[in-house]
């Protein structure tokens, strides 16, 4: 037995360094989150629906609290540029499409930064609706196979994620944490396009808060949370140039703290046509007023960065804090948006996650789109909601079968990019009435 633990002592530490690591991302699915609501306080501050659907006042102002208090200016205005997009690959799965990928900037001077967005695009007649999925790995992780372009500019060779750690991580947090699910949206008629985070601004609270200030736009970020959301902009921007691609189903995708940054993307670039965040948590789906799981207040201590300065002297009188998430997401409104949660993803808190679903839905209501059903925690999913929660089994991670659920949610809102665009132009109009 000591010899055998000998043998094995490297693995042994490495696990357990890994265990604690994770352990600050994740309770690693070791309880269970409640289903009970009915106990639980009302969100707070409440929302006025109609006051949000009929005056555009109202909703800049409540954007401007956010920005104040939480995530920090949108970097309106920040220069962005990219290259001409470069084929790496013209028989992906077997024919089912073709792998592309060009470089982006954003900003301007030294300061500026480069990352390059790949993009594969199903094989047969345009134009395509789109994914933009933010990456927690890089792209010769995301796209081990194929040829892409690494973060130091050389080409990709092999993946970062090859050997135990790899292995380790895959088994923890599901094999798309890293990798690109392209056979689902290829098969669904679904362009995927994707970019490395930090290659954008540095998941760092030393380099982040320097990129940041040296982006050189009119405006720079705060937090890298709201910089990570304009990624998802810059990304827009640069898909304008292909034509293969329909600028009116374009959505954004993203887990954990990129699913934060998709719904800041959501609510600040109304180009976007709909919203997937799958187990985004606190300063993403979750209340900030919630005592359970992770918490804002240990989130922001742990990643100073992901947030504006101006959150910390908030941390320790949250219930006074002057936003808080079930108002982001009727922001969002009436851009469709998927909530994905796990039933033993405690950290995230998909309870309180499901009460800032139900007090948004009024908005969704107030515009004529379909909210949340009464049914509970356990409601039935239905992708064609305006705001749809989903539960499954299951702990921090992605795997098949939420991928499976994105794309039928994609399937319902980005089929008929009409829908929206009815949607917004309702709002509009009673906007104008009602000033």
């Amino acid at each position: 037995m000591i010899i055998w633990c000998l043998v094995r002592l490297p693995l042994l530490i490495l696990i357990l360094v890994l265990g604690l690591v994770m352990s600050s991302c994740t309770m690693l699915g070791l309880n269970y989150a409640s289903l009970e609501v009915d106990n639980k306080p009302a969100p707070s501050p409440a929302i006025e629906a109609q006051a949000l659907v009929n005056s555009s006042q109202e909703r800049a102002a409540l954007m401007e609290k956010f920005e104040n208090t939480l995530y920090g200016p949108w970097p309106k205005g920040m220069p962005v540029t990219w290259g001409e997009a470069q084929i790496v690959s013209d028989n992906i799965l077997n024919g089912k499409g073709v792998l592309k990928e060009m470089p982006v900037t954003v900003g301007e001077g030294a300061g500026a930064r480069t990352f390059f967005l790949v993009v594969a695009l199903p094989k047969g007649e345009g134009p395509f609706p789109v994914v933009i999925s933010e990456t927690f790995s890089s792209n010769c992780s995301v796209f081990p196979e194929y040829p892409v372009t690494s973060s130091d500019g050389s080409v990709c060779d092999g993946s970062d994620m090859d050997g135990i750690v790899g292995a380790l991580v895959g088994r923890m947090f599901g094999e798309y944490i890293a990798l690109a699910p392209l056979d689902q949206f290829m098969e669904a008629g679904i362009a995927y396009a994707s970019f490395y985070g930090p290659d954008l601004v540095p998941d760092s609270r030393e380099q982040g808060p320097v990129v940041m200030a040296r982006l050189g736009g009119p405006t720079e970020p705060t937090g890298t949370l709201m910089a990570w959301a304009y990624g998802f902009s810059a990304a827009i921007d640069a898909l304008t140039a292909e034509t293969a691609i329909d600028p009116d189903a374009v959505s954004v995708m993203g887990h954990s703290r990129y699913g934060k940054s998709a719904l800041i993307a959501g609510v600040w670039d109304r180009r976007i046509g709909a919203v997937v965040a799958h187990q985004s948590g606190f300063a993403g789906a979750s209340l900030s007023r919630s005592h359970t799981g992770e918490g804002l207040q240990r989130m922001a201590k742990t990643y100073p960065h992901w947030l504006a300065p101006e959150v910390q002297p908030w941390l320790d009188y949250l219930d006074e804090l002057p936003v808080d998430q079930h108002e982001l997401l009727a922001l969002l409104a009436p851009t469709p948006v998927l909530l994905g949660n796990g039933r033993r993803d405690v950290w995230s808190d998909p309870n309180s996650s499901f009460r800032a679903a139900m007090a948004a839905s009024a908005v969704y209501e107030a515009m004529d789109l379909p909210g949340l059903p009464e049914a509970g925690m356990q409601q039935d999913f239905r992708p064609s909601a305006g705001i749809a929660w989903w539960l499954r089994s299951g702990g921090h991670s992605i795997v098949s079968e939420d991928v499976d659920t994105f794309v039928a949610f994609l399937q319902a809102h980005l089929s008929d990019s009409s829908r929206r665009g009815s949607a917004v132009q309702n709002q509009e109009k009673r906007v104008d009435s009602a000033q």
